[in-house]
């Protein structure tokens, strides 16, 4: 009689994937634990892809979340550069197959598959020299291409655009950021924050286009070497660098028969997944609004935060505890010497009230809904940023007529909702 399964299978190796089998050890989880990933690297920090390590200023070996030998000191079979192609499961577990022919079997599941870079589809897309920024080895390739290039232009104002922008800028390239719509970063901050960045980009040199679309690519030998606009302007591009966004990696999930929808994988707010059993976390995931004081709905959310909190109760699930995701989101994005902290979500607000003098580049931006605070968009004021994202945390608001107030710290401003 053939033995039950056992043990989990995590499918994604990334910030999520390994800090699931952390907590699961940390719960006292003794069964056999496998992280499966595709990429050929173990896990490592991927928000300094796009600064730091881009530049040069971190070697590789600094960039991995774990030791050598961590792995095995908590019998966690890692697998790297082998994709999981497959799974077949029950609600007893199941067994899933990997490219290179492997066969892992489980008795719980979990997905932390991420999310991949969201393509553009234009003439010339396929040309050399236009390149996308997810993964390491295309951090390593970027540094490579920015090394020997004068014009870029980054297609997508987001936090990743914005990045690499203040990285290839760092590096003596001449920088354009193209962004469709009128605002950058306009899908997670304020119209206030989008023009302090939009003027801040500027004075340091680089050329922001807004509300204009990507027309074509030309290129010469093969190779891109301009940025036609819609609006018929051109522009001089050794390097193109796309970053529109990125779509949750589903195709497991969907093959499973569990709900799937654009935003990713619907889990609930234990991190469940429609059959039940499954959990999934991470980038790849949608679920409610972990941020009780937010707006209702469904949300997913890209950062190492959401993924370690996200994962943490996914983790708790599967061992059969009610845990709740119900963590305050906090991002950070440093696009060259700018630091930009954030707590809280500050979509739905009906009043911003400006915390400092933007011209002086460190100051805050306070979001409110209904009169209580909702988030703290942070500039260089790490004591604004740390006050409001523990006064979310203990349920705590701001007078909105008082917040202006620069002579009194924030934290001295904070009282109980």
């Amino acid at each position: 009689m053939a033995s039950a399964p056992s043990g989990t299978l995590v499918v994604g190796a990334g910030q999520a994937g390994l800090s699931l089998v952390t907590r699961l050890r940390d719960l006292g989880d003794d069964q056999a634990i496998t992280l499966a990933g595709d990429e050929p690297a173990p896990p490592y920090e991927r928000p300094l892809l796009s600064k730091t390590y881009l530049r040069g200023e971190h070697d590789r070996s600094s960039l991995f979340l774990r030791e050598p030998g961590w792995f095995e000191a908590q019998q966690i079979d890692l697998v790297t550069g082998d994709e999981v192609v497959a799974i077949d499961r029950d609600a007893a577990g199941g067994t899933a197959r990997t490219a290179s022919g492997r066969s892992i079997g489980f008795a719980r599941l979990a997905l932390t598959t991420g999310a991949a870079s969201r393509p553009i589809v234009v003439e010339g897309a396929d040309l050399d020299g236009v390149v996308s920024l997810r993964s390491l080895t295309e951090s390593d390739d970027l540094a490579r291409r920015l090394r020997a290039a004068r014009d870029v232009v980054v297609v997508g104002g987001g936090f990743i655009g914005l990045e690499v922008a203040a990285s290839a800028q760092a590096l003596g390239c001449r920088v354009t950021v193209v962004e469709l719509t009128e605002h950058l970063m306009g899908r997670a901050v304020t119209p206030e924050l989008s023009r302090f960045y939009r003027d801040a980009h500027e004075r340091r040199g680089t050329t922001v286009v807004l509300g204009t679309g990507l027309a074509r690519l030309d290129g010469r030998d093969g190779a891109v070497t301009a940025a036609v606009l819609t609006d018929g302007t051109l522009v001089a591009a050794d390097v193109v660098v796309v970053g529109v966004g990125a779509a949750p990696r589903t195709r497991l999930a969907s093959r499973l028969g569990l709900d799937v929808n654009p935003q990713g994988i619907v889990v609930d707010r234990q991190a469940r997944t429609s059959d039940g059993v499954t959990v999934a976390a991470g980038d790849c995931a949608v679920g409610p609004n972990p941020f009780l004081r937010g707006l209702t709905g469904p949300t997913r959310l890209e950062s190492v935060a959401h993924a370690d909190d996200q994962s943490r109760t996914a983790a708790a699930t599967l061992l059969g505890q009610n845990a709740a995701y119900d963590a305050v989101p906090w991002f950070w994005s440093d696009q060259g010497e700018l630091r930009l902290q954030i707590a809280g979500l500050s979509m739905g607000a009906d009043l911003s009230v400006l915390r400092g003098d933007p011209a002086s580049e460190t100051f805050s931006v306070l979001s409110f809904r209904g009169g209580l605070l909702i988030a703290a968009e942070c500039v260089g004021a790490s004591a604004d940023y740390v006050a409001a994202k523990r006064g979310l945390e203990k349920g705590m608001t701001v007078d909105p007529d008082a917040a202006a107030d620069l002579t009194v710290p924030l934290k001295r401003l904070l009282v109980p909702a």
